[in-house]
């Protein structure tokens, strides 16, 4: 059950790899992947994000930015997406796929959720609230699904 997750943000370069590496982490027996809705193909992790992660121990390296596909939600188990926006995005890209997309921050804020914003292009203290986000909010997905 839910072997397979799945997290997805916009251009795959902040949000979600830094969360699939934090889930992957805790969840080290479990495929964990990331990719875009409108991903900036190629590209690396945007440099704030990477440093913050690497503060972490997350090692991001090999990271390369992806689109994402039908097909990657189709075999996925569960996908986690930043917000309600995505979710619906997600749901016209493959509507079989909306029953297992969830937010990511589906647990915070006493279990109301909450979205996960996105800091691209913002400053470092944008930067610094997200990764706390993602931290709290992987930890809380790693505690519901061991």
């Amino acid at each position: 059950m839910f072997q397979h997750i799945l997290v997805v943000c916009t251009g795959n370069i902040c949000r979600s790899p830094v969360a699939a590496a934090m889930l992957a982490r805790n969840l080290p027996d479990r495929r964990v992947e990331s990719a875009g809705l409108g991903a900036l193909v190629g590209h690396g992790v945007e440099p704030t994000a990477r440093e913050l992660a690497e503060a972490d121990g997350l090692d991001l390296s090999d990271h390369h930015a992806r689109q994402l596909t039908g097909k990657m939600l189709t075999e996925a188990d569960l996908v986690l997406v930043m917000s309600e926006g995505q979710r619906h995005a997600v749901a016209d890209l493959a509507p079989e796929a909306l029953g297992k997309t969830m937010l990511l921050g589906k647990w915070l804020d006493d279990g109301r959720g909450r979205e996960i914003p996105d800091p691209y292009r913002k400053s470092r203290q944008a930067f610094e609230h997200v990764h706390e986000l993602l931290k709290e909010a992987t930890a809380a997905w790693a505690k519901k699904l061991s």
